[in-house]
């Protein structure tokens, strides 16, 4: 797996198939070439989206967070594209939208949307259909647990207002590029929009549905696609494989075409295969979560703050750089800002984290809080000793060679952790429900280049539940909740003053620094793996013309829409 989610999503070419197919859990595809569901005509690459959890469970359905793989921006398209690797007042690409403006406060965005979009049903895409996603959303509880989601309202068939409660100049690039349109006339009648599973898939993105099974599935072109010349490609197909390593010797035997994995020697594949490349953008933010809250309901020794600093502390991030991260981890902030992008937005009151472990001071903070080294070597405090279980995917081969790294360091430190592999359903469920005790994951960044959208994410009180309630498992899975940092995410979504921004986020960089509810690891390489052997214009190091990661939408339909069989 690669550090920046939780799904991998990797393409493999197979030829003389009309489709692109995506794959996500098993070790092959069901599919045969020319099979049931594939288009003719054009070479269609093969997409490894996910490993680790067995079978694909069959829900389209774009707001769900059980969503399959390339349906957000694949299938369903959002207004705009924001690219994360460019700086914040970058001009997106337009999609569904065609222009967009704030009024004078920051409480409305009025969208001009692109006429001559059909549905893939056939049906006229108009600003009504935009105007119903939002309010759709706005009236599900479990997509807006907060309240605080935008309304909407189509003034004519090409123009939508989408409103705020209050300023939200930061909410705009949310609102634009990760809000994904559905079609009025399916969804008018959906009960629950968070738990539909929208099996047959109807959107306006330049793929539609093809062919499913819990092994794998088919994304055709969408020869009707309203961007001229778009896709090249004749569909996706995803396949389920088991973890890394199956994904790796199929994308060095020609079998995927796109990846996003953690792969060894990469480096010497490369020289070894002129087909073969790869890009590196270091955005992940690699973190050891820990359900931190107890007054949510969180149980267990992480729940104390002086435990998750000698976590904190006794971590050894340069030996798990050579042994989990083939050597390409960096520094770390505990301010979850990235140390060069973001350098100008970080108070410069927080230090690095700890790029070896400081023993001495691990244990001294357990001994200040009231804890005893036992004759187990293992510290407690009123019988309770100091460990824990720590959890990640299945067959995501760098995580489960951290947490057994972690595992040994932490020995020193008198804690123990005991490592445990899960399916990625398993994970994801625990992560919602707040059944964990540490997982290893990472603080991922929003739709744009700037701290607010990982903090607002994974912070904040308005994207987290109780225990035992089902959250969102890519938000926030560790229950934090700080009235401050509510109050200081609120006050710099109202502002487009740079310096004010800064204060709101110098406020809430101290509290995560000081309470740790995610402990940070290191930043890892954000690696994609590429063959240019059946189809060309991937992203390059020196071309990196979107944020390149295959798990990443609506990034991944961008490349999706460039890339073109090779002659």
């Amino acid at each position: 797996m690669h550090l920046s989610r939780r799904d991998l999503y990797k393409l493999a070419a197979v030829a003389g198939t009309g489709t692109i197919a995506l794959s996500a859990c098993s070790q092959q595809s069901n599919l045969e070439e020319g099979g049931e569901g594939t288009t003719g005509g054009a070479s269609a690459p093969i997409v490894n989206a996910f490993t680790g959890s067995g079978e694909f469970t069959r829900n389209f359905n774009p707001h769900s967070p059980s969503v399959v793989p390339m349906v957000q921006g694949v299938v369903y398209e959002p207004l705009f594209y924001f690219d994360p690797l460019k700086a914040i007042d970058q001009e997106p690409v337009p999609l569904l939208g065609e222009t967009f403006e704030w009024n004078e406060d920051g409480t409305q965005l009025t969208v001009t949307t692109r006429e001559g979009v059909t549905w893939h049903d056939g049906e006229p895409f108009t600003a009504n259909d935009v105007a119903f996603t939002f309010t759709k959303i706005k009236d599900t509880p479990a997509l807006n647990g907060a309240g605080t989601a935008p309304s909407a309202e189509a003034t004519d068939d090409t123009t939508v207002v989408i409103t705020f409660p209050k300023p939200s100049y930061t909410e705009g690039p949310n609102a634009l590029s990760r809000t994904w349109i559905i079609p009025e006339h399916l969804f008018a009648d959906v009960d629950d929009l968070a738990t539909y599973a929208n099996e047959e898939p109807v959107g306006t993105g330049a793929f539609r549905f093809g062919d499913y099974t819990t092994e794998s599935y088919v994304m055709n072109a969408n020869s009707e696609y309203w961007e001229e010349g778009v896709p090249a490609i004749g569909g996706v197909r995803l396949l389920a494989l088991s973890g890394n390593q199956a994904a790796t010797d199929m994308w060095r035997a020609g079998e995927i075409d796109y990846m996003s994995v953690s792969v060894p020697d990469l480096d010497q594949h490369v020289e070894s295969n002129p087909n073969l490349s790869y890009t590196n953008t270091g955005l992940s933010q690699a973190a050891l979560m820990a359900a931190s809250n107890p007054d949510l309901g969180c149980e267990g020794p992480q729940t104390d703050p002086a435990v998750r600093r000698a976590l904190y502390l006794g971590m050894d991030r340069e030996q798990l750089s050579k042994l989990a991260f083939y050597d390409l981890g960096t520094d770390i902030s505990p301010a979850y800002a990235l140390p060069d992008r973001d350098k100008d937005f970080i108070d410069p009151s927080i230090e690095l984290a700890p790029w070896t472990a400081q023993i001495d001071e691990a244990k001294k903070v357990l001994e200040d809080a009231g804890y005893a080294l036992g004759d187990d070597g293992i510290y407690a405090k009123d019988g309770v000793r100091v460990s824990m279980t720590a959890s990640c995917p299945t067959g995501w081969s760098d995580f489960v060679t951290a947490l057994d790294t972690l595992a040994q360091q932490y020995k020193s430190v008198g804690i123990e952790l005991t490592p445990q592999q899960v399916s990625v359903n398993e994970w994801n469920d625990a992560k919602a429900r707040g059944t964990y005790q540490l997982t290893l994951d990472s603080v991922g960044q929003g739709p744009a280049p700037d701290p607010y959208y990982p903090y607002r994410n994974h912070f904040s009180t308005e994207n987290t539940v109780p225990v035992g309630e089902n959250g969102n498992p890519y938000q926030n899975v560790t229950r934090f909740s700080d009235p401050e940092v509510d109050a200081a995410l609120d006050a710099a979504s109202a502002t487009d003053d740079v310096e004010a921004k800064k204060e709101q986020y110098f406020l809430i960089q101290r509290k995560l620094a000081e309470a740790l509810p995610a402990i940070p690891v290191l930043i890892g390489s954000s690696l994609t793996e590429y063959s240019s052997e059946r189809f060309t214009g991937w992203p390059s190091q020196d071309d990196l013309y979107v944020y390149p990661m295959s798990w990443s939408a609506p990034d991944n339909a961008q490349v999706l829409k460039t890339v073109t069989p090779v002659e």
